[in-house]
């Protein structure tokens, strides 16, 4: 039985409800909160509502954004010959961190997992197809992540990304920065060799 007040359960419960969040730290979280001074909590709940209805997203490459098309895809210092595939947003981000890759991205907002019911025509791939036949793509980057998923896409991308004469890559993927071999599996220690390269 919870001995809080209604309008903290509420809290609570509502605190609960984002990924990763179990009850206990929904209840720190919630007495944060009310620790906190009125004008926090308004600026807080403010920043939410802000994000929900001012976010939107590009309608060139799908990322999420507060301009249409998005910074990424406008700015003209990119390489707009190059794309990135990626499953989601946060992937942009990952990739933005790297302060390497220059070209442009494309976010599936899924991958194929027929166990999911998710299909080819349910993630942002058609987009892509448009893109890459009517634009001046020289290469187009897979940098789906590394399970059953993300190699299914990957693979069914290129697939249909052949007949249009463009680049198709795939990133390099094996063992990580700190790792160790005798911890690795049998899949990460191939894709090792395979994309090993000359030093």
């Amino acid at each position: 039985m919870d001995y809080f007040a209604l309008p903290v359960q509420k809290l609570i419960e509502e605190f609960e409800k984002l990924p990763g969040i179990g009850r206990k730290t929904a209840q720190r979280l919630a007495f944060h909160v009310l620790n906190l001074p009125e004008d926090k909590v308004v600026g807080f709940a403010k920043a939410l509502v802000d994000a929900k209805r001012k976010t939107t997203t590009c309608s060139v490459c799908f990322n999420l954004t507060d301009a249409d098309p998005c910074r990424i895809c406008s700015s003209d210092k990119r390489d707009h010959s190059v794309i990135c595939v990626v499953q989601s947003p946060r992937d942009v981000v990952a990739m933005e961190r790297v302060r390497e890759y220059k070209g442009l991205y494309h976010v599936l907002n899924g991958l194929i997992s027929p166990l999911d019911g998710t299909g080819p025509e349910d993630i942002n791939i058609k987009p892509l197809i448009k893109r890459v036949a009517h634009g001046n793509v020289t290469e187009v980057i897979l940098a789906t992540n590394p399970n059953v998923e993300g190699e299914a896409t990957a693979v069914y991308i290129a697939k249909i990304l052949k007949p249009l004469g463009v680049k198709t890559t795939r990133i390099a993927q094996g063992i990580s920065v700190g790792g160790d071999l005798e911890y690795a599996d049998e899949v990460t220690l191939f894709k090792s060799l395979e994309g090993r390269r000359e030093i």
